[in-house]
């Protein structure tokens, strides 16, 4: 049966956007109300979320770095829960479909090194059975990774006027998040797998999902991610990524949907419309709003579920292609075909 977990709700063109410094916390630990918005840049200081006993449990800080070859996508996390870390390093092989897989849960958050302010410091996570660093340079961001089976070592360039998505979005006072979307940047290094070296190079690109904040017990989201080229009314080709957000945003003044061409930001302020269907998520998607139209095709679905007693998860990531239209800020019309990335639909207790 095919399910609409959003409702579409009309969008706030109010929605605030900020172009200078500001820390998301207040000092007493809660949100800090000018924080509220969102900005083209990573402007906020969130060095107050996992910082003393302040919404202790509720904390969760993580860094998560997607790069997708023609041939692999490579996906690393480093993540802090309060009571918990959880560091990850996933390969997908797209010809012969094989997942390798390394996860390493390790108590309280000790093992994790993750920055008050994304490019601040080093990511690190330290553990025997998976280890990664993340380094800011002055052209762009070196990823390393080891497991048993995978050695990583690839820079992903920041290019002069790329732009990213950061958006702050408040359920109260108490609980917020700040997340930072950067999409579409080029990737280049080497992979290595059972010891078979395989190159990163031409047509490779990288995705950040970086977060901070207070979340409540329950949570659930869809996330959408593509990167290609798109055509405009005079049919001029540019290079197009989408980034796209579904539920978990609902119920607050911002969302983190957008369109980026040749690098720059265009804000989609209304909440979308997602159509999937939750017993096949392998079947065709749909993701409207009031500037986009996108199909979504799967061909891959990543499926996790974790039981832990009051902690637990389930996530199908579908990796596949995009093609639609969408209306820029000067309302001109972009066509989109075959936009390679993913489709996300996430349930957690954490």
């Amino acid at each position: 049966m095919t399910e609409h977990p959003t409702e579409p709700q009309t969008g706030s063109p109010t929605e605030r956007e900020i172009a200078s410094d500001v820390v998301l916390c207040l000092p007493g630990g809660r949100l800090n109300p000018d924080a509220v918005g969102w900005s083209r840049a990573p402007v906020h200081d969130t060095s107050g979320i996992g910082r003393g006993l302040r919404g202790l449990g509720r904390n969760k800080r993580w860094e998560y770095w997607a790069v997708v070859t023609p041939e692999h996508v490579v996906a690393l996390t480093t993540s802090a829960l309060d009571y918990a870390a959880l560091h990850q390093v996933w390969v997908w092989d797209r010809a012969s479909g094989e997942e390798v897989d390394a996860v390493a849960i390790a108590p309280l958050s000790g093992s994790a090194t993750l920055p008050g302010r994304l490019g601040d410091g080093p990511v690190r996570s330290r553990t025997r059975a998976v280890a990664i660093a993340v380094d800011e340079g002055p052209g762009g961001t070196r990823l390393r990774a080891r497991t048993s089976r995978v050695d990583l070592d690839v820079t992903v360039a920041r290019p002069e006027g790329h732009e990213l998505l950061g958006v702050v979005v408040p359920w109260s006072d108490r609980r917020f998040q700040y997340t930072v979307k950067d999409v579409g940047r080029p990737a280049a290094g080497a992979l290595r797998v059972d010891g078979v070296a395989h190159e990163v190079a031409a047509g490779a690109w990288a995705v950040l999902d970086h977060g901070r904040g207070r979340w409540p017990y329950r949570a659930a989201w869809q996330w959408g991610v593509g990167f290609g080229h798109g055509v405009d009314a005079a049919g001029v080709r540019h290079e197009v990524a989408v980034q796209l957000g579904g539920t978990w945003t609902r119920q607050g003044p911002t969302t983190e949907n957008g369109v980026f061409v040749d690098g720059r930001l265009h804000k989609l302020h209304d909440e979308l419309d997602w159509t999937f269907d939750r017993g096949d998520h392998t079947a065709p998607w749909r993701v409207r709003g009031e500037r986009l139209d996108l199909a979504f095709v799967p061909a891959h679905d990543r499926v996790s579920r974790t039981q832990l007693g009051v902690v637990a998860s389930s996530t199908h990531q579908c990796f596949g292609t995009w093609s639609g239209r969408v209306t820029t800020d000067d309302g001109g019309r972009l066509d989109m075909d075959g936009l390679d990335g993913w489709a996300e639909d996430v349930a957690q207790r954490w």
